[in-house]
């Protein structure tokens, strides 16, 4: 089974992208799997985005851990040979990353030897789609997403910084076997077909 998660700031072009590829003949025979917040029924149930505590934080990664190990049972079931993630346990771990730098919860460590004992999707592939925070914030106006302005957690400039760190520039590997960054600053259509392209070439 190869593992392949896009991952990303939001409005990165992730979702845009998944769906192009469900349409192809490769994304008909693969088992796709959605954000993590998708699974969850009521918008009041989701951890926020700032947790107010390093407590906070712990169990937001234990709620968001009870749909990884959700996952891990679908894609085994499903015995597709390819399955794709719209986000992985990497993003849990690069916000926990990002919040212990912003306002010292020190928790991250204690996510990576947490997830050593639970369930979960190992990616063999990551795709990190990159792009500016400029860029992020007019896709949001474009959506009409934007009522919150710059108090969008996830677009301010410091968690965003931190969340690419991870990914891109930190001594601590993420879960990935392997990543590879894609400059995101096309039109959706362009990064969609460079998504394919590349999975393609990883399930030849």
């Amino acid at each position: 089974m190869l593992i392949v998660a896009l991952e990303g700031p939001s409005y990165a072009g992730k979702s845009t992208a998944i769906r192009h590829f469900r349409q192809t003949a490769l994304g008909t025979q693969a088992f796709v799997s959605e954000c993590y917040v998708r699974h969850i029924a009521h918008h009041d149930d989701i951890p926020p985005a700032r947790s107010g505590s390093a407590a906070a934080q712990l169990a937001a990664f234990e709620k968001f851990m009870e749909i990884e190990a959700a996952r891990v049972a679908q894609a085994t079931a499903s015995g597709r040979p390819l399955v794709i993630l719209d986000r992985s346990v990497d993003t849990l771990l690069a916000h926990a990353y990002a919040l212990d730098a912003l306002f010292g919860y020190g928790v991250h460590h204690q996510l990576h030897h947490r997830l050593q004992a639970l369930p979960f999707l190992r990616p063999d592939h990551t795709l990190y789609l990159d792009v500016q925070a400029e860029s992020l914030h007019l896709r949001r106006m474009a959506a009409g997403h934007a009522a919150a302005g710059s108090d969008y957690f996830l677009h301010e400039p410091g968690f965003l910084g931190h969340a690419h760190d991870y990914f891109v520039h930190s001594a601590r590997q993420p879960v990935t076997r392997e990543l590879t960054v894609l400059a995101a600053e096309a039109g959706p259509d362009e990064i969609a077909q460079a998504v394919e392209a590349l999975i393609s070439f990883w399930a030849r």
